[in-house]
């Protein structure tokens, strides 16, 4: 039987027949092309998730939610001291090259009106230095300061992979070794209408999408970046997010305090602005740990405040994470071991007899934050939003290139000021041109014990660099 024959045969016993019956019609390179889609296909998987459509989910009425513990932002003399005790291990465990750095950066800039890969993005406020470029400076900066450090693991998407890897090329991997920077690519998963039948997003080829940033997990063991990692003598693995550009991979402080706790997963958080803000914040669920969707709390919960009135439930997730190497190796030695969530959306596909059409169907995604719930200990860490936090989602308003700018920018003209330095005027975005490489410093208590500091007049601005 051919490779041809056995997979019509395999799609029709699924259930899934559909998807091949205009093949006659396709020309030879788009019949290649759905045949290396189909044999990709995981059938079993495909069980699962059609049984996933009819199932429905816990209801918030049905669970009880409490607030974390967490690690403040604003510490007693006691936090302060196991603070800086951590900052010690922190150190140590990147001087030893035990800690690797995982960016999920599988999105295109489509949002911010930019074609390529988000993390090519222009965002430095006086640069221009790309996210990826923002990225590879903290890990350098790391490095220089603590003595050692370990790979970088980069997930892409099969959209943006070719682009990101050349990207990196003509950067000349931004000073970075080439063996320490691993890039693999996330998993994709079809999209089901509502009966479970596989949609099409064009004649040869089938609906795909993500499988959820928790496939980042499962494609770091099927691509071999943990392998990768224990081989290196990686043990923990700093997990953040292309679109922020402050997010701080090499913190000690947080490497420290996980390690010092035996956690197997922890978390970084930000103070919700009110109650209202639709973020995601971190809790205890049942009893597990893990992070409560805007919707999935309930209206008392949602604005309850505690005596000193903040809120309760105020640990906005930032997707900034820290996951041992064994404990990954646990959650995918057989599977991804985390749940599956269903978003049901209207999607435009491709029919075989009516051509292009609207259709209500699913995506499955996992979430990393779920395995949370399987971590025997977890530290959770307030930091600052605007110092560890901006990110870089919308094209205008909240979370855009815009307030990101600003948010550097006016925490570096802090740090100047705090120094006894001088600002220059106001850029046309009514914020100070001003920017701190990474490399010189990446907190106000360094910039201060390095000052005074000569900066380059660079476009009317100040670079620290």
């Amino acid at each position: 039987m051919s490779r041809v024959e056995t997979l019509i045969d395999r799609c029709r016993a699924a259930g899934q027949g559909h998807v091949l019956a205009h093949w006659d019609g396709l020309r030879p390179k788009q019949q290649a092309n759905l045949l290396a889609q189909l044999d990709g296909l995981d059938f079993e998987l495909l069980k699962t998730l059609q049984g996933l459509i009819r199932q429905g989910v816990p209801t918030a009425s049905s669970q009880t939610f409490v607030p974390p513990d967490v690690f403040p932002l604003v510490r007693d003399d006691t936090q302060q001291r196991e603070a800086a005790r951590a900052v010690l291990e922190g150190e140590r465990l990147q001087a030893e090259g035990k800690v690797g750095f995982v960016l999920v950066a599988g999105g295109q800039g489509s949002r911010l009106g930019y074609d390529g890969p988000k993390g090519c993005f222009e965002v430095g406020p006086l640069s221009g230095r790309t996210l990826f470029g923002w990225h590879a400076a903290r890990l350098l900066a790391g490095r220089a300061r603590y003595g050692g450090g370990g790979p970088w693991y980069i997930m892409t998407s099969a959209t943006n992979d070719a682009a990101t890897r050349a990207f990196f090329e003509e950067q000349d991997f931004f000073g970075m070794d080439p063996d320490d920077v691993f890039f693999f690519t996330q998993r994709m998963l079809p999209a089901l209408d509502l009966e479970g039948r596989i949609l099409l997003s064009a004649p040869d080829s089938l609906f795909l999408a993500p499988n959820g940033h928790g496939g980042t997990l499962e494609a770091l063991a099927s691509s071999g970046a943990l392998a990768h990692a224990s081989a290196r003598g990686v043990e923990l693995l700093s997990y953040f997010q292309v679109d922020s550009p402050v997010a701080r991979p090499t913190d000690p402080l947080f490497l420290g305090l996980h390690s010092l706790a035996s956690a197997q997963m922890s978390s970084k958080v930000v103070k919700k602005r009110s109650a209202d803000e639709k973020v995601g914040v971190l809790g205890l669920v049942d009893g597990a740990l893990g992070c409560i969707e805007y919707s999935d709390l309930p209206d008392d919960l949602r604005g309850a405040t505690a005596p000193n009135g903040e809120l309760l439930f105020h640990a906005g997730n930032i997707a900034n994470h820290i996951l041992n190497v064994e404990f990954v190796e646990q959650l995918t030695s057989s599977g991804l071991n985390l749940p599956w969530h269903v978003a049901r959306k209207t999607m435009q596909v491709f029919d075989p007899e009516e051509g292009q059409r609207a259709c209500d169907g699913v995506k499955f995604e996992t979430f990393v934050f779920d395995a949370l719930g399987q971590s025997k200990n977890s530290v959770t860490l307030e930091v600052d939003r605007r110092t560890e936090f901006s990110p870089v989602k919308n094209a205008a308003g909240s979370d855009s290139p815009q307030t990101c700018r600003a948010d550097m920018a006016n925490t570096f003209a802090e740090w100047v000021v705090a120094a006894g330095g001088d600002l220059p005027a106001q850029g046309p975005d009514g914020f100070p041109l001003i920017e701190v490489d990474p490399r010189v410093a990446e907190c106000r208590q360094e910039f201060l014990d390095l000052w005074p500091l000569q900066a380059e007049d660079l476009g009317g601005g100040q670079l620290y660099s």
